[in-house]
């Protein structure tokens, strides 16, 4: 896989660039409409002071964390706390600045992840299920990849001489931290033991190799370039990077034989003979051990599939470090850097809780990336850090009857007035919270795991719940049409930012936006 070299009209901004690099990005990505269009729009947005460019840049992602998701968590946390609910606000939505965003892929009304999230790393729209590649790609053709690869912010964040890091709640290889590394013409390519052999014939490389090997493969796609690679990994999906072979299990291993690959390939031992001043670890115990405060590198991975949910986090087998715990670390390291950091934190069981139909684990997970995102702004200096927060998309679940103030968003619908379920057509009580589609109705009382729900066929229409504790944390609420798994949704989802270049948060936005607002806010390329 190699970038397009040819007829690319920006260039570096960083001191000491050599005139080679003038070059920086493929022509399918900067003369692409999307990155052009939303290029223009941020230069002619005018501030109202003169901004002060970002030594640090943050940007959160709440996988499947729309609108709805939002306003039952905020509700949801208060409630927690002992308050009606309705009053509070998480963590973010103080932040100064907000923006709406339209989530469409090229291809697809209602997004997924790897689109979207290549959308905001790299500036242009682009198809469904595909990675670090503009819309001309052909989904699982290895060799349409080549000459459709794009830049993604964290790459150039590297060649500028940033520390970079990822952190997730999902496998390290799926889509949305994947984008920030890999191209891929399949977002299930996380290993090679997911590639067809005729994409493996051809050379092309999966997507936990991609990140073990990405200081190499970016040195080999630009001339006169020396980068030092990603300091901070952090996320679950280690059975992407281990043997299929049961001597290689970790100390947490719930499979018989944890790792996936097929080629034999040991890639946390790669990774460790390439950096000498690397830890990799793979628990709480193991993080808290670290010196952050000295230490230059680190790869964590926590889980061999992804991370447990919050609500299950204390049922792991060897104890997994929170969202909260991993985002404050991950600063700690990059901070060590005087040239700055570009950090991605992605709160990804938010979306699987929501696919699961559990929305007391989407709401859950939602608080605790408030919680992040809090610590971010505790752990970093307001004048030098752009702090973002969005989702990739939204989720069917939606917030309805007419339930009084106070009255558990988890909860039957109470009317004002009442104190007693109101009753729908069919004389049987309703929740406030159900969803359009999906797997449907579970009273799985305690269970903390919401992929429970999945072992189930799918329920359709109404139950009586009369009886039924919905605010139980291992309920799953009712749906209309039934699924294998709940679905995105296509509305709008919110940006929030705060620091240097929050201002350029505002309106209603593409969400290719995203890239040019964090290089506006620190300046990686001329646009």
């Amino acid at each position: 896989m190699h970038f397009k070299k040819t007829a690319v009209a920006v260039a570096l901004v960083c001191s000491g660039c050599s005139s080679a690099m003038a070059e920086l990005l493929p022509t399918v990505q900067s003369q692409n409409p999307w990155f052009t269009a939303d290029s223009a729009s941020i230069k002619a947005k005018q501030a109202i002071t003169t901004p002060k460019t970002a030594k640090n840049i943050i940007l959160f992602v709440g996988d499947g964390m729309g609108v709805s998701t939002l306003t039952a968590s905020r509700i949801y946390q208060g409630q927690l706390a002992g308050n009606p609910g309705e009053e509070g606000l998480l963590s973010f939505e103080s932040f100064p600045y907000t923006a709406m965003v339209k989530t469409y892929n090229v291809d697809s009304q209602t997004p997924d992840s790897a689109g979207t999230m290549t959308a905001m790393m790299s500036g242009l729209k682009t198809d469904v299920g595909v990675i670090g590649v503009d819309a001309d790609i052909q989904r699982g053709d290895c060799s349409t990849v080549a000459g459709n690869d794009v830049a993604s912010y964290l790459e150039l964040a590297e060649i500028a001489g940033m520390a970079t890091g990822v952190v997730s709640t999902a496998r390290i290889t799926h889509a949305t931290p994947a984008a920030t590394y890999a191209k891929s013409a399949d977002r299930n390519w996380e290993d090679d033991g997911d590639m067809p052999d005729e994409a493996k014939t051809a050379g092309c490389e999966d997507i936990a190799s991609q990140l073990v090997n990405f200081e190499k493969n970016l040195e080999a796609r630009y001339s006169d370039i020396d980068v030092d690679g990603i300091e901070v990994v952090m996320g679950g999906g280690r059975r992407s990077f281990l043997p299929k072979d049961a001597a290689y299990n970790s100390n947490d291993a719930v499979s018989a034989v944890e790792g996936d690959r097929t080629d034999g390939r040991d890639l946390t031992a790669e990774w460790q003979a390439q950096y000498s001043d690397g830890k990799y670890i793979t628990d709480s115990a193991g993080l808290n051990a670290l010196d952050l405060s000295a230490e230059t590198r680190v790869m964590a991975l926590f889980n061999e599939s992804h991370m447990q949910y919050e609500a299950d986090r204390g049922n792991d087998v060897a104890g997994e470090p929170s969202l909260t715990e991993m985002t404050t670390a991950a600063i700690k390291v990059l901070e060590n850097d005087e040239d700055g950091f570009f950090l991605m934190v992605e709160s990804g069981r938010i979306d699987h809780a929501h696919h699961a139909g559990n929305a007391a684990g989407a709401l859950t997970e939602t608080i605790e990336l408030s919680d992040a995102v809090a610590a971010a702004v505790a752990n970093t200096n307001p004048d030098e850090t752009l702090i973002l927060v969005t989702a990739d998309h939204s989720h069917v679940m939606t917030i309805g009857g007419y339930p009084k103030r106070g009255n558990p968003i988890l909860g039957k619908v109470v009317s004002v007035g009442s104190d007693t379920p109101a009753l729908a057509a069919d004389d049987l009580p309703y929740t406030t919270l159900t969803y359009n589609n999906g797997l449907g109705y579970r009273n799985l009382v305690d269970e903390t795991d919401s992929d429970a729900s999945y072992a189930e066929a799918a329920v359709s229409g109404r139950v009586d719940l009369t009886a039924v504790d919905t605010t139980n944390i291992g309920y799953h609420q009712e749906t209309l049409v039934p699924l294998s798994s709940e679905t995105h949704a296509g509305e709008d989802i919110t940006l929030h930012a705060t620091g240097p270049g929050s201002q350029y948060v505002n309106g209603v936005v593409e969400q290719s936006r995203i890239f040019h607002i964090m290089n506006k806010a620190r300046r990686l390329i001329a646009e």
